[in-house]
């Protein structure tokens, strides 16, 4: 492909279009964030290194954010994360559409953001040739944002198309499949809101 499909095809993946996952510069953007993912897990969490990895890997991040190693990145690039938040281990973000984290924000080990979305009907999934011998399939991807000031437990997965309200608690395995307005305590698979937050709930 010439370099203005090339371009075609990200915008299109960024806009939530069917694209062509297989494209060669996609392609190469995925195995750099792969490989660097790989070598900040290697590091030691005193390492200083750890840092320039993702100035590289996660350019678009606020001041004192951290990720527990092991983390892995689709792209890296196309994830936002504001000031002082915070992943545990085994953060998973596969940001094929646009990943919007806000300031203040903790997950806890095992958060899987996955913007990703795959056809239903198996005779658009599966994977075809294309003329030029290369075999592709037919993706396309949903943004998520995740608000200021919220605290999404362990194992929770966040799927495409998703925005979560500011200040907003994610209880522990949940699978959060629609949007959550902000303020208020859910959980369950799927995702449903319990209550609103609220001054009660004061240390």
């Amino acid at each position: 492909m010439d370099k203005q499909n090339v371009k075609i095809e990200t915008e299109k993946m960024l806009a939530g279009e069917i694209y062509d996952p297989m494209e060669k510069d996609l392609v190469s953007l995925r195995q750099r964030a792969h490989r660097l993912s790989k070598e900040y897990n290697e590091c030691l969490e005193t390492d200083e290194k750890r840092e320039q990895i993702l100035d590289e890997l996660m350019p678009n991040r606020g001041k004192n954010v951290y990720l527990q190693s092991p983390v892995q990145f689709d792209y890296g690039r196309f994830t936002q994360m504001g000031e002082n938040s915070y992943a545990n281990f085994n953060f998973t973000c596969l940001d094929c559409a646009p990943v919007t984290i806000g300031k203040n924000v903790f997950m806890g080990p095992n958060v899987s953001l996955l913007t990703p979305v795959h056809p239903m009907r198996y005779q658009d999934r599966n994977m075809y040739r294309r003329e030029d011998g290369v075999m592709t399939d037919k993706e396309y991807a949903r943004p998520i944002v995740i608000g200021d000031n919220c605290w999404l437990a362990g194992n929770v997965t966040v799927v495409g198309g998703v925005t979560i309200g500011e200040g907003c608690v994610i209880g522990a395995g949940s699978v959060v499949t629609k949007d959550i307005p902000a303020g208020m305590f859910a959980a369950g698979v799927p995702c449903k809101v319990l209550r609103e937050i609220t001054e009660e709930d004061k240390l």
